[in-house]
């Protein structure tokens, strides 16, 4: 799949942890097959995923934003809307929409936890790329055995 072009939306509420997750991202896919679009945070993803995918421009559109439970119950409310949201995305496009929005419960802006989550972005980048690929894959391989 020379020819895969993603839609790389991330949130900018902690960019610098919700950044390591392209780092990752583009370990995996090269970053000249990668557009890479800002958002303020987690809840602005599903709107802009689906504009995305909706251009035609693009094989799948992945997301990553850091929703920190703050001790209230708008962390359940915003991951749950995120979530949802950018599986309809997906659903209402037919394009692939795939998140690396981790949920923390125990988030400090301590430099342990800012470590911690930063490696774990990382790796979280490289499994949404991996993932990416897999299900492109095997929609093209769908269509293969449906065209025979």
């Amino acid at each position: 799949m020379t020819h895969t072009r993603i839609a790389y939306v991330q949130a900018r509420w902690h960019a610098d942890i919700v950044d390591r997750a392209l780092d990752g991202f583009s370990e995996i896919i090269p970053r000249a097959q990668i557009d890479v679009i800002d958002v303020p945070g987690a809840f602005e993803m599903p709107l802009m995923a689906r504009d995305l995918a909706a251009t035609g421009r693009y094989d799948a559109v992945v997301c990553a934003a850091l929703v920190v439970d703050g001790g209230i119950y708008r962390h359940d409310f915003v991951a749950s809307a995120v979530v949802d949201g950018l599986m309809r995305a997906g659903m209402d496009t037919g394009v692939p929409v795939l998140s690396v929005s981790l949920t923390p419960h125990h988030f400090q802006e301590t430099d342990h936890h800012m470590a911690i989550y930063s490696e774990h972005f990382v790796t979280k980048g490289r499994e949404a790329a991996h993932a990416a690929l897999g299900i492109l894959q095997a929609r093209a391989s769908l269509r293969s055995v449906a065209a025979a």
